[in-house]
């Protein structure tokens, strides 16, 4: 089978390797360690030089990305957060979890909650420094 087919191949089976992702309740110093770790590992929407800027007003800032796990590029090295980060991951389950495998090579995470869909699920976790 040649690469092309693989690369089909691999499509077909992982139809949705997009995973959006959320992290709430953080500076933007935590969300950039969080994003910049990630960009390590997948490509993303967001650029490099994209760093998370804080909204005025009330209610919780929200960042958001989208990354393809298609390819892993590398495993991201440890980062250091101020404080714990809520990440939520929404996607289909195989991008998922390839995406929070990534995670655990930057930081300790644990899954707080989780939501299961037909074809896609959410799962909400915490990141912590390692």
């Amino acid at each position: 089978m040649n690469s092309a087919n693989q690369v089909s191949l691999t499509e077909h089976q992982h139809p949705s390797a997009e995973v959006l992702v959320e992290v709430t309740g953080c500076d933007t110093a935590d969300a950039h360690a969080v994003f910049s770790a990630l960009r390590t590992s997948f490509d993303s929407d967001r650029a490099a030089d994209d760093v998370p800027q804080e909204m005025a007003g009330p209610g919780a800032t929200v960042w958001t990305a989208t990354f393809d796990v298609t390819d892993l590029r590398a495993e991201a090295e440890p980062r250091s957060l101020t404080a714990p980060v809520t990440v939520s991951l929404q996607g289909g389950y195989w991008a998922v979890a390839r995406l929070r495998e990534a995670l655990a090579a930057p930081f300790a995470v644990q899954v707080e909650g989780s939501v299961a869909g037909d074809q896609e699920q959410e799962v909400q976790l915490r990141l912590e420094s390692r």
